[in-house]
């Protein structure tokens, strides 16, 4: 992703350029506002993403582009997301191992034990910033303990929505911070800037925001009323004891997935040794969820292997205790306790793993056409002024995060577009690289059919609208670095050599 051929097209005006973007907003709004998601069924959004690629296909055609390059453009996008669709899998996979196991399950209860509805939210950005400052990857980190802290909050009958932006402000708090992280590391490839340099310079706006962010969590925790009442938490617990053997055992694995991925081990190995390792307690701890799940009395090789099976690939669930239906518990928090008792299984990936390809091809035709490249070239003529430089940067950001679909082409074409017009204006590489960063990085996962948005939609089971406001941290960021560049804060100059 470094060194990608960014398509030009000299014939593209800004307005043709725009004609599939306003036409992919406006038909996803459509579908969004007047037909409540379901205008063309449950995958409405990718045939939506395939339609507006189809009308830059047009565009395109009318501007001299040969169908070969937007093919090929296509090809490579596609061909740039197959990691992350691996990924996607085995986090499928990972989750559905890890309910069966009685993994999850364990620190839902547990956690439900140490943490109250009042900290949690603050504690949730804290300990998802923490994981992934250590691993450099938002995306393990929500795999990982994020699953278990959306498990309990819906235990605690907190809103899945504010929870899943705790986890997302703090998961991206440490992506953006750690030197494992692979966007930490392009953003100042792409300015021409030093790593350790980059990221002392970006915790000079990243601080604040993630300081803001945590006194919002905690305002909400201590005026919020929702939350369980004790004998709510009684019963669920006593739910989970029913249906696992509970154990501090368990806490084994999340611990060795977390040191594998500190040590540097590749994602996908990591992941798979998770999800391998999640089975395994299944098979150790388990056998009233396998005898469950296989229907049989007599447990045998036979039975292992397909629970094993279905908990890694087709997803699994558990029946709710009959005692769950007469107790005292609100409905809303009755409906939302199956959840505790289902894996994905890779099966439940899918749904998101099409809508990442409709994205690419959408994206693959915006690049192959040149205009993304045009697009970005617009909003940099409009930078007469140090803000207006900064400013267009964030923009820009922005706009590649909705048409490329993709957080690491929404690093790349700014930073190489924008790269010379910071220094004709004297300005250090380290003020490009913590502005790509700012809005380019944390952004993504505000847009529904980008890799990011995707993904931890998918991941947590919480939609991009619901999370949307309070993924405080991913907003507040490129807010923050517009502040500091509107008011002359810390804005590094070039040193001239004598």
């Amino acid at each position: 992703m470094e060194n990608p051929h960014i398509q030009e097209n000299k014939e593209l005006s800004f307005l043709e350029a725009m004609i599939p973007v306003v036409i992919l907003i406006g038909l996803l709004a459509y579908n969004i506002v007047w037909k409540d998601g379901g205008w063309l069924g449950d995958y409405s959004n990718h045939y939506i993403l395939l339609i507006a690629g189809g009308v830059a296909a047009v565009v395109g055609f009318f501007n001299k582009t040969t169908i070969q390059t937007m093919i090929q453009e296509v090809w490579e996008n596609l061909k740039s997301v197959f990691i992350p669709l691996m990924i996607l899998l085995l986090v499928g996979a990972l989750a559905g191992t890890w309910m069966m196991s009685g993994i999850v399950p364990a620190m839902v209860f547990y956690g439900m034990k140490i943490l109250n509805p009042t900290i949690f939210l603050a504690a949730s950005v804290i300990i998802c910033a923490i994981i992934s400052l250590a691993t450099g990857s938002s995306w393990t980190t929500t795999a990982t303990v994020g699953i278990a802290l959306i498990g309990i909050a819906g235990a605690m009958d907190i809103s899945q929505g504010m929870a899943a932006g705790a986890i997302i402000s703090g998961a991206y708090f440490g992506d953006k911070m750690s030197p494992l992280s692979d966007t930490t590391n392009l953003a100042p490839a792409m300015a021409g800037g030093e790593l350790f340099s980059h990221i002392r310079y970006m915790a000079l706006t990243t601080v604040p925001s993630i300081l803001i962010t945590l006194v919002i969590f905690i305002l909400i925790g201590f005026f919020n009323s929702g939350g369980a009442e004790m004998q709510e938490n009684t019963a669920i617990n006593d739910m989970l004891l029913e249906k696992f053997n509970i154990t501090p055992w368990l806490f084994v694995v999340p611990i060795i997935v977390v040191a594998i991925i500190m040590m540097k081990v590749k994602p996908l190995i990591a992941l798979a040794a998770g999800a391998l390792l999640g089975a395994l307690c299944m098979i150790i701890f388990q056998p009233g969820v396998i005898q469950e799940l296989t229907g049989s009395e007599n447990l045998g090789a036979g039975s292992y292997f397909t629970a094993t099976v279905n908990s890694l690939f087709s997803g699994t669930q558990l029946s709710t205790p009959a005692f769950i239906a007469d107790a005292d518990l609100p409905e809303k928090l009755k409906e939302k306790l199956p959840d505790l008792l289902a894996g994905k299984g890779m099966a439940g990936m899918l749904w998101t793993i099409y809508l990442i390809i409709a994205a690419m091809i959408f994206g693959g035709m915006m690049d192959g056409i040149g205009a993304l490249a045009r697009i970005t070239r617009s909003l940099l003529s409009l930078a007469k002024t140090t803000f207006g430089l900064f400013a267009s940067t964030v923009a820009s950001c922005l706009a590649l995060n909705i048409t490329a679909s993709d957080q690491y082409l929404a690093l790349v074409v700014p930073g190489k577009m924008f790269k010379q017009a910071y220094e004709d204006q004297g300005l250090a590489p380290e003020n490009l690289s913590r502005t790509l960063e700012d809005s380019g990085t944390v952004t993504s996962v505000l847009i529904p059919w980008n890799t990011c948005g995707a993904y931890q939609s998918g991941v947590l089971g919480v939609s991009v609208s619901e999370y949307f406001m309070f993924a405080f941290f991913n907003y507040i960021s490129p807010i923050m670095t517009l502040i500091f560049a509107a008011f002359s804060i810390k804005i590094k100059m070039l040193v001239k050599k004598s």
